[in-house]
């Protein structure tokens, strides 16, 4: 049904108002339609058609003050949004306020209406045109009460909106320039903003007698709860004043960011400035908020549903919210303001979590734990914008104890209620341990960056010691009261080391701030198990106490050293600069913990007592512990000695003293972890990776490995013995590429590449005789010929990715011996993609270790190998993929496609590399390889495969346009000259890859961008074809559209402007005319005359200014990236709407 509307008209008489009746009916039945789910399509149309209809307010207000049906009033507020917004331009200034009054009249006037969406919807509506047409309208009166609760509630409501419209992240769209919101924001800030929050601040103040008089809810507790929730939604407000505040972009939109991403709990910091000083800090308003929130609590102490009522919540997250108040607002020379609002909100907040065994007890007796979690927040708060000193001298002018003191015992008492209610639920207590944690965080973390030389104060060191002792004891109890659990799926025994790291690595901060007694600690808790273990073996069931082992193990290693991912850990700053009155090593309590730790480990060796004590479980916290605490302790490097318990720590566990001794016997208990444990692939991994790998990344250290007994051993069981080859085949990888990266710690070339000879020199004579067997074909499918031949294929990859100058010769000599087995492998295997693949990653890594390196001859010899290769796939694989096929990739099938894919790109990439990184004796003059001819080969196969499906796979992604972006910038003139088919395809994934969500890619794409460009513009100027029939097809014009549409109209990373700018200038030199034309529209189409001159003025200055001219050299680039930044700055803000 097409509706006919009436407009700002008054009603001229019975068919006036028999139209508004029947327009009401329409919409009326097309919502009951809806709500019934009949004809839902033609109901749909005809409320479409009332917003849609040219001024549909006349009709719209009828049906706002006359429907009996709450969804027909919704739908027509709705409408007056959209039409108001589409015709703002055309409406007169008093259609314009008469709008906005009526919104807000019908709100007040209908504030006691059951409907509260309704008059929630038309406050809204009010708001945004109030912002659209950026007016100012009286809105006091309603909050201050004057006309009753009832409106007084619905002028806060109304103000609430109006705070959400015109805050960036929150603001409706409206097809405005983004510059329009920017400058709304601002001005409502600047003028309007603190004026709101006393409105709302004194209409809380109105009714607070009146709540806390009264026996019972009254209407006024909507009022109030109201009022705080809109002061809270203002302290969230992104002040401009904020010194964390990301500045709002001119390419992109700006979003709040947290204080701290990486904490579990959040906390965002209050930072309105000085001109809020008066309002928030010196008026007593806080004290207001306090006295509230505690009169109310006293009253309705009985009543256990108050705390989670509307007005207790908002309270509470306002004064949590006050404790994150930090910045200007506070005098930088009155340090005593800051202090004394701090004590006056902690003074507040410590009868929500005082004293913690009572709060605690009455919440496991069915109180509310929403309080005490609120207290919580407000210590995390309080902690982040204060040092360890001044946090805890908070609580010692109105306690005897200071605020760590509180924080420590309240961490207690949930740390207690946790062990003893230990459930995989997640109950109150893992969320305030959580929040705890992170108060410590934020407390102690900034130590360690500063040093580590400001420490807490003797009390809080004394209060960090206890609690740390009583996590410890708990941690026990529970790895004690798990040893018997008969639950398999028990989380204690399920969780991986790996998952309990950043709980454990919480608790170590702890540790470390009074690391003088919570090392001796450690040492004694393990002696005593230790002994006990020795004591008791054989004798009684030692279940409970291997279970405190290995939670002692994890946490230990935690508090004396630092993980070692991405660098070589330091020993940890605390143990650094304690002890250092200690100058013998044996009285060293992290030499004795450590020594005791590893004297435990060595038992593993006995055969005897590792099968009645070392099972599989606690063998992963040893290997775990002795991974981490070696990349640490294990012959450091001869570095700057500045403390003597550093000093005492690096000459123990060093090269003349324990060091060797220890390696040593960390090797073996490497060696037996992965022959005693078949089957323990969490055992294997970290053996493989996190022990062994990262003990081979330090050079010296490879040096004395190399000369080890146990390291041979190790060595030869890897080349000789067949259980090793019953690991999984992705460990054998890795322990291939220890193995041959330890070559590095000979003494010369020689001996390096003969012990990769002999390492790996049985493996690849069986994997040549193996491929030339007469019989390999009727055999190659038998499952252990396919395991034999994966794990061989898996060793020579690890090798591989072991090359180094030392080794290279010898792994170059590897590959070289397995070409043609490779080769005859792929024929054999073409249907078995997981050997396929193996094949092709080996070849992949290979050519990457090896392609700088080679000789002219060595080169063509690895070029024509790799063209063999991709012509074979080619031949078993061309057909099986297609764009046709394409929308099958989630099968398993075609992901395996996809994975070959990559490789192959990746090899092509490594092919490539050789032009850019040449190593190799030849001369400049000697003939060689032309590497752009293979890898154009390469291209013709590769590109059609390649569909706009596959490049959804991030990896795949980003190798083809890795390699698309280097073969434009190196060896445009190569392809240039693609078949018109496959340069068409090669285009349409550019365009594809512009409006990619990764930076990288839509990067890499831009570089192409400006490598096409700069070629067709280069060339064409020369008198040479430049793309040729390809640039013919617009190809270079269909990109400048897009670029400038991306730049000007589309959000992206501030990151990418100087690559876009190296594109666009020879897109615009290549394309002068087409550039000339589009500018001219753009400003055409602009309503605005102020508008049109500011872009016509930029667009001049983007191609002129600076003495921009026309060529293609560093310093023209320089130019041009300065003048697109300022085009940008200048255009983005009013083109860019919302």
């Amino acid at each position: 049904m097409r509706l006919r509307m009436q407009g700002f008209s008054e009603i001229g008489g019975s068919q006036d108002l028999a139209q508004l009746l029947s327009t009401m009916h329409a919409i009326e039945l097309a919502c009951t339609s809806i709500q019934m789910h009949m004809n839902p399509a033609e109901a749909e149309a005809t409320l479409l058609s009332l917003s849609q209809s040219q001024q549909p307010y006349q009709a719209c207000k009828y049906i706002l003050e006359n429907s009996l049906v709450a969804n027909a009033r919704f739908q027509a507020a709705a409408a007056i949004r959209d039409a108001a917004i589409r015709e703002w331009s055309v409406l007169t200034s008093d259609d314009k306020r008469n709008l906005i009054s009526f919104c807000l009249c019908y709100v007040m006037q209908h504030a006691n209406s059951p409907e509260g969406y309704v008059q929630a919807k038309v406050s809204s509506v009010a708001a945004q045109l109030l912002k659209r047409g950026w007016l100012d309208f009286a809105v006091n009166q309603a909050v201050s009460g004057i006309h009753g609760v009832d409106v007084q509630f619905y002028g806060i409501n109304f103000l609430e909106s109006l705070v959400s419209e015109f805050s960036p992240s929150t603001s409706s769209a409206m097809g405005l320039p983004r510059e329009f919101h920017e400058l709304c924001r601002k001005s409502l800030e600047k003028d309007h903003l603190k004026t709101f929050y006393c409105w709302v601040r004194d209409a809380a103040l109105s009714v607070t007698n009146r709540i806390i008089e009264s026996d019972s809810e009254v209407p006024e507790v909507k009022v109030c709860s109201g009022a705080i929730r809109l002061m809270l939604q203002i302290l969230n407000w992104d002040f401009s004043t904020n010194s964390r505040r990301a500045a709002v972009s001119a390419f992109s939109v700006g979003v709040r960011e947290d204080s701290d991403s990486s904490k579990r709990s959040e906390c965002n910091l209050v930072q309105p400035g000085p001109a809020w000083r008066e309002v928030l800090v010196t008026s007593n308003h806080i004290g207001w908020l306090l006295s509230l929130y505690a009169a109310l609590r006293q009253k309705f102490s009985c009543e256990g549903y108050w705390l989670d009522c509307p007005l207790a919540v908002s309270a509470r997250k306002l004064i949590v919210q006050f404790c994150s108040l930090t910045g200007t607002i506070f005098p930088s020379d009155n340090v005593q303001m800051h202090e004394h609002h701090l004590l006056q909100l902690l003074s507040g907040i410590i009868q929500w979590i005082d004293p913690p065994d009572v709060v605690s007890k009455a919440i496991e007796n069915g109180k509310s734990e929403s309080e005490m979690l609120d207290g919580c927040r407000g210590l995390l708060s309080i902690a982040t914008i204060t040092n360890p000193s001044v946090f805890d001298q908070l609580l010692k002018s109105v306690r005897p104890f200071g605020t760590l003191t509180l924080l420590s015992t309240l961490m207690s008492e949930v740390v207690k209620n946790l062990t003893t209610n230990n459930s995989e639920e997640e109950t109150w207590s893992w969320e305030a341990r959580d929040i705890l944690l992170d108060t410590w965080t934020a407390l102690l973390v900034p130590l360690n960056k500063d040093g580590g030389i400001t420490l807490l104060p003797p009390e809080g060191r004394i209060a960090a010691a206890k609690l740390f002792a009583l996590i410890v004891e708990c941690e026990l109890t529970v790895a004690a009261a798990s040893a018997f659990n008969d639950d398999v799926d028990s989380s204690y025994l399920q969780a991986s080391i790996s998952a309990m790291d950043e709980r454990l690595g919480s608790y170590a901060l702890i540790a470390r701030a009074a690391i003088d007694v919570t090392i001796p600690l450690l040492t004694t808790l393990f002696s005593e198990r230790f002994a006990r273990l020795t004591k008791g073996r054989g004798i009684n069931d030692q279940t409970e106490t291997l279970e405190e082992i290995y939670s002692l193990l994890l946490i230990t290693g935690h508090v004396i050293s630092d993980e070692g991912e991405g660098e070589t850990p330091l020993i940890p700053n605390a143990i650094q600069t304690h002890f250092s009155d200690i100058v013998e090593a044996e009285q060293h309590p992290v030499i004795i913990l450590s020594s005791s730790i590893v004297g435990f480990a060595e038992q593993s060796l006995n055969p005897e007592i590792r099968a009645s004590v070392f099972s599989p479980r606690l063998m992963e916290a040893v290997i775990w512990f002795l991974g981490r605490w070696s990349c640490t302790y294990i012959m450091p490097p001869e570095e700057n000695t500045d403390t003597n318990s550093k000093k005492v720590l690096m000459t123990f566990f060093g090269l003349h003293n324990q060091g060797k001794l220890v390696l040593d016997i960390i090797i073996r208990i490497s060696l037996t972890a992965l022959v005693t444990y078949p089957g323990e692939k969490d055992l294997q991994a970290l053996t493989c990776y996190q022990l062994l790998h990262s003990l081979v990344q330090r050079k010296h250290i490879c040096a004395h490995l190399v000369q080890l007994d146990s390291w041979r051993d190790l060595a030869s069981a890897f080349a000789n013995d067949k259980t090793l080859l019953l690991l999984n085949t992705v460990h054998q990888r890795s322990l291939a590429q220890t193995l041959v990266r330890s070559a590095s710690g000979l003494s010369n070339l020689e001996l390096s590449n003969q012990y990769v000879r002999n390492l790996m020199g049985h493996m690849t004579t069986y994997f040549v005789e193996l491929s030339t067997k007469n019989d390999f074909k009727s055999v190659a499918q038998q499952p252990d010929i396919i395991h034999s031949v994966s794990c061989l294929l898996e060793r020579l990859r690890g090798a591989a990715n072991a090359s180094e100058p030392r080794t290279q010769k010898a792994i170059y000599e590897l590959g070289f011996s397995v070409m043609n087995p490779i080769l005859v492998l792929l024929d054999v295997y073409k249907h078995e993609s997981a050997v396929v693949y193996l094949l092709l990653k080996f070849v992949v890594d290979w050519v990457d270790g090896q392609i700088s390196y080679l000789e002219a001859q060595e080169t063509a010899a690895v070029v024509n190998f790799c063209t063999n290769l991709i012509h074979l796939y080619s031949s078993h694989n061309i057909g099986k993929i297609s764009i046709s096929l394409s929308s099958s990739l989630l099968s398993e099938a075609k992901t395996d496609k996809y994975k070959d894919l990559r490789a192959l790109l990746q090899l092509l990439s490594n092919l490539c590399s050789k032009d850019l990184v040449d190593f190799s004796s030849d001369s400049a003059d000697s003939p060689g390889t032309n590497i752009s001819q293979v890898v154009y080969y390469g291209l013709h196969i590769v590109t059609p495969l390649i569909t706009l499906d596959l490049l959804k796979y991030p990896k795949l992604c980003y190798d083809y346009f890795s390699l698309l972006s280097h073969m434009l910038e190196v060896y445009p003139e190569t392809v240039a000259k693609l078949n018109k088919e496959a340069f068409s395809h090669v285009i349409g994934t550019i365009e594809f890859g512009l409006h990619h969500q990764d930076t990288e890619v839509i990067d890499m794409c831009l570089r192409s961008l400006r490598a096409i460009a700069s070629y067709h513009y280069a060339d064409t100027n020369g008198g040479r074809l430049g793309l040729g029939s390809n640039a013919a097809e617009g190809i270079l014009g269909q990109f400048l559209r897009s670029l400038l549409q991306l730049l000007l109209f589309e959000d992206y990373s501030p990151d990418l402007i100087s690559s876009a700018a190296d594109a666009l200038l020879p897109l615009l030199l290549c394309e002068q005319t087409l550039y000339q034309r589009l500018g001219h529209e753009l400003i055409e189409r602009q309503p605005n005359p102020t508008f049109k001159s500011r872009l016509a003025n930029a667009l001049h200055s983007l191609t002129s200014a600076n003495q921009l001219s026309s060529t293609l050299d560093r310093k023209n680039f320089h130019i041009f990236r300065k003048n697109l930044n300022s085009f940008l700055i200048e255009v983005r803000g009013f083109l860019q709407t919302k």
